[in-house]
C-alpha cells in the first residue's frame, strides 16, 4: 500500500517499524497507513475530492501529518495554517486559498464560517470504502503561505513532483537511511518542517518524533530521551541553546548532524554550537518557492563555514546582473535557482509569478556570489539593502562584524530614514547573558572592520529581538518601530 504519492511500499516486517510519535502517541508505519486511510474516508464523506483545498490549523502533532496524507490520497490540496493566528489572519488564508473545509482544534478555533472537523473527531480505523487511487505528480499538494514580510501573504503552489524532487534531493544529500530518526521542532505550517523533517525521513524509512514547540531545556531533554540522529532548526533556536548556562551539559551523542536554515546565521554561532554540543552543523539555504532547500553544506565532505553550501543534486544555482545576465564565479548578483523543485507559481497572482519565474529561473531576491567550488555565499536580501547617500550597504555585512564580538549572540541591522543621506544603518544587538558588553565596546569593535559609511549610527542593546512565526528576525517590525518612534 502507498501513502499519498510516496514510495512506501514495504514488506510486512518493515510496516511494524516505528514511524511517527509525539507526546500523545506512537504509530508504526502500518498504523500510519490505517489512520490516514480512515481520515481520507471521513474527508470523502464530507465531499472532499480531487482539486479541493483542505485547511489544517493545528499545533505540531501527529494528526496534522495524518490529515495531510489523507488529503493527498484523495487528490486534494493541503494548506497548513499557523495555529496561533487570529481569526482575521486565519480568514485571509482560508479565503485566499479557496479552502472548503478546516481541520482544527475545535469549535472555538477560527474557521471563517467554513465546515470544520475537530481533531478529536478524526477516526482511527478505516472501513475500506475509499478505493485506492494513483496520486499524479502534477496534482497540487501544498499551498504554503509566505510570511508576508513584503506585503500580503502569497500562496506558494507546490505539486507532488516538487515534493518528491525535494525530498529525494535532501534524503540523498544528507545520507538518510531507515536508521535515521528526526526530532521535529520547527512549525509544521512551514515547508521546512514538512520537507526536511517529515517527508525526507519518511522517504528514507526512518522515524520522526514531533515536538509541539521549542524550549531549550525540554528540547535537550527530548534529545536525551528519544536519541534522534538529526534535527533542523533556525538560527534563533541555536541562539537560545548557545546562551544556556555552562553547567547545562546534555548528552547529544546520538546526533549525526544538525541543520541550520531559513535565515542568515553568523559563523560564530555555528562554531559555538558545534563546539559546545558536539554535533556537526550544516547550513543550508532555500525558499518556500523552491520547496524549501536549494543548497546545503555536506554532512560528510567539505563544509565551508560562512557559505550555505553547494547546490543540491538536480538543482542549479547562479547569480545574475541587474540586466539578467549570468555572472561568473565570484561576482556578486541576485541569486537564481533552477530545478524540478521550483514552485508552480503563486496562487491567483500571475503578475507576481511572472516577475519571480523568469527565463526558467526562480529569482530569489537574495544577493550573493558563487565561489570557485560552487558554494554559495549570501550577501544580503535585495529588499534589506540600505542606500546611504548613494552608497549601497548590506546589513548582513554589518551584522557579521557585530556577531564577531564574543559578547554578541544576535544582531540585526535595518535602515532608518535620514533627511540628508536617505537612509542610515541602525543596529539591534542581543548579548550572551554571561558576557558583559557596552554600546561603546560594540562601536569600537565595528570601527576595526567597517569603513565610516558602514558604521551604525545607533546601536541598541536588547533582551530579545522580535521574531516572525517561523523564527526569523522580524526586520519589518524593527523598521515599523523606528518609523513610529
Amino acid at each position: 500500500m502507498t501513502i499519498g504519492y510516496l514510495p512506501w511500499v514495504r514488506p510486512d516486517s518493515a510496516m511494524s517499524r516505528p514511524c511517527l510519535r509525539d507526546s500523545r502517541q506512537q504509530l508504526t508505519y502500518a498504523e500510519v497507513v490505517r489512520r490516514a486511510d480512515a481520515i481520507s474516508e471521513q474527508l470523502s464523506d464530507r465531499g472532499i475530492g480531487e482539486g479541493d483545498v483542505v485547511a489544517i490549523m493545528l499545533p505540531n502533532r501527529i494528526e496534522l501529518l495524518l490529515v495531510m496524507l489523507a488529503v493527498w490520497r484523495l487528490g486534494a490540496t493541503a494548506t497548513p495554517i499557523n495555529p496561533v493566528f487570529t481569526a482575521h489572519e486565519a480568514e485571509y488564508q482560508l479565503r485566499d486559498s479557496g479552502a472548503v473545509l478546516v481541520v482544527n482544534s475545535g469549535p472555538e478555533a477560527p474557521s471563517a464560517g467554513l465546515p470544520s472537523i475537530a481533531v478529536e473527531e478524526l477516526p482511527g480505523e478505516p472501513a475500506g470504502v475509499v478505493p485506492d487511487r494513483e496520486v499524479r505528480p502534477e496534482e497540487l499538494a501544498l499551498l504554503i503561505y509566505t510570511s508576508g514580510s513584503t506585503g500580503r501573504p502569497k500562496g506558494v503552489m507546490l505539486d507532488h513532483a516538487n515534493l518528491l524532487a525535494m525530498t529525494s534531493m535532501l534524503s540523498g544529500h544528507l545520507g538518510l537511511t531507515d536508521a535515521d530518526h528526526c526530532l521535529l521542532v520547527l512549525p509544521l505550517f512551514h515547508v521546512n518542517a514538512i520537507c526536511v523533517s517529515f517527508l525526507s525521513s519518511m522517504l528514507a524509512g526512518g522515524q520522526l518524533t514531533v515536538l509541539e514547540r521549542f524550549a531549550p531545556l525540554p528540547f535537550l531533554e527530548a534529545v536525551e530521551r528519544h536519541r534522534p540522529t538529526y534535527f533542523a532548526a533556525v538560527p534563533a533556536i541555536y541562539a537560545r541553546l548557545a546562551e544556556l548556562p555552562a553547567e547545562v551539559v546534555p548528552d547529544t551523542s546520538s546526533l549525526r548532524f544538525a541543520i541550520c536554515g531559513a535565515a542568515p546565521v553568523s559563523r560564530e554561532l555555528l562554531e559555538r554550537c558545534e563546539e559546545r554540543f558536539g554535533f556537526v552543523m550544516v547550513e543550508g539555504y532555500g525558499l518556500t518557492e523552491g520547496t524549501c532547500a536549494s543548497t546545503c553544506n555536506p554532512v560528510d565532505g567539505v563544509r565551508k563555514l560562512g557559505t550555505v553550501g553547494p547546490a543540491l543534486p538536480g538543482q542549479r544555482i547562479a547569480t545574475i546582473s541587474p540586466e539578467g545576465e549570468i555572472l561568473p564565479p565570484g561576482e556578486v548578483g541576485e541569486v537564481v535557482v533552477q530545478g524540478p523543485n521550483v514552485m508552480r507559481g503563486y496562487l491567483n497572482r500571475p503578475d507576481e509569478t511572472a516577475a519571480t519565474l523568469v527565463d526558467g529561473w526562480l529569482r530569489t531576491g537574495d544577493v550573493g556570489r558563487v565561489d570557485e567550488d560552487g558554494y554559495l555565499v549570501l550577501v544580503d536580501r535585495v529588499k534589506d539593502m540600505i542606500i546611504r547617500g548613494g552608497e549601497n550597504l548590506y546589513p548582513k555585512e554589518i551584522e557579521s562584524v557585530l556577531c564577531g564580538h564574543p559578547a554578541v549572540l544576535e544582531a540585526a541591522v535595518v535602515g532608518a530614514p535620514h533627511p540628508v543621506y536617505g537612509e542610515v544603518p541602525i543596529a539591534y544587538v542581543v548579548a550572551y547573558p554571561d558576557v558583559p558588553v557596552t554600546v561603546d565596546d560594540l562601536f569600537d569593535h565595528c570601527r576595526q572592520s567597517l569603513t565610516k559609511v558602514k558604521l551604525p549610527v545607533e546601536i541598541h542593546l536588547l533582551d530579545t529581538l522580535p521574531k516572525n512565526p517561523v523564527g526569523k528576525i522580524d526586520k519589518p517590525a524593527l523598521r515599523s518601530a523606528l518609523l513610529s518612534s
